[in-house]
């Protein structure tokens, strides 16, 4: 099965080579690579026109403006005559290799949706809490889940013609696509053991432009929790740790967020008693 990889890109120069380097650093790791710039005013699509040098390149995509990273899937993947297609963010640090695990994986499984590198640190994982998410298929491991991350995630081709186009849009996620996956009976999570993808956003990692930056100004031009108003990185470490906890231990059958069983997840939060709930299913 071949595939075809969309980065996306927004400025945020020092990321995207990094990004770029990790990405192309196996030279046997066979795959399509198109490159799309959403309209960056800082070299970056100068850099990709020019600097990048690599027969994997199949185009390069200067946007006039930023159509978010839906509206560069959808031109992709809609042209696209690989078997799987798959998109990762110019903050992301795949593992060497990544698409010939996804791709095994992808031959193996007929019914799996979105499999994705996890883009947190290792650290705040635990494997204890997490195992009942953790399923075996035709000799593979699955972290399964409804939605995975946006980025360094791959899937078959004939799912996106199945579900559609993405709704596009700067400020449109991932999750709601990847759920409605999940309903029509896809498996979504990631590969296990964890496949890792280093987010140069967060600000444990090394390269991030935290270190050296205050935190708005690193912050501007970033998708992920932008959409939450974070203007501190203790706020920003304190959700994430809540999402990888939530991902851990909430549910991977999409109807627990549908209808009364949602509402009745919104109820125990808001009245304190999800975290009893949870301390409980740990024990």
């Amino acid at each position: 099965m071949n595939v075809c990889i969309v980065l996306v890109t927004h400025n945020r120069l020092e990321y995207t080579k990094k990004t770029v380097a990790r990405l192309l650093e196996d030279p046997t790791e066979q795959f399509d690579l198109y490159l799309w710039d959403n309209a960056s005013t800082d070299g970056t699509g100068e850099y990709l026109k020019d600097g990048v040098k690599d027969p994997r390149v199949v185009e390069t995509i200067l946007s006039q403006e930023n159509v978010g990273q839906t509206g560069a899937m959808n031109y992709v993947w809609g042209k696209t005559k690989a078997e799987l297609v798959g998109k990762l963010d110019n903050d992301c640090l795949v593992t060497p290799g990544w698409t010939r695990i996804f791709t095994q994986a992808h031959k193996d499984i007929e019914k799996l949706g979105s499999l994705a590198c996890w883009p947190f640190p290792m650290k705040e994982f635990d494997e204890a809490i997490a195992s009942p998410k953790i399923i075996s298929l035709n000799g593979h491991k699955i972290f399964r889940h409804p939605w995975t991350c946006g980025s360094g995630f791959i899937l078959k081709h004939k799912t996106f013609r199945e579900m559609g186009p993405w709704r596009e849009g700067y400020k449109t996620g991932t999750t709601q696509y990847f759920f409605k996956m999940a309903v029509a009976g896809y498996i979504n999570g990631w590969y296990y053991p964890l496949v890792l993808q280093e987010h140069m956003d967060d600000p444990e990692s090394k390269h991030s432009r935290f270190h050296y930056l205050p935190f708005k100004e690193a912050y501007k031009d970033s998708y992920g929790f932008k959409a939450r108003d974070i203007c501190e990185r203790r706020r920003y470490i304190r959700i994430r740790r809540e999402i990888i906890h939530n991902l851990m231990l909430e549910p991977y059958d999409p109807g627990c967020y549908c209808g009364w069983r949602a509402k009745m997840r919104q109820l125990l939060r808001r009245t304190n008693l999800w975290n009893l709930f949870n301390k409980m299913r740990e024990t």
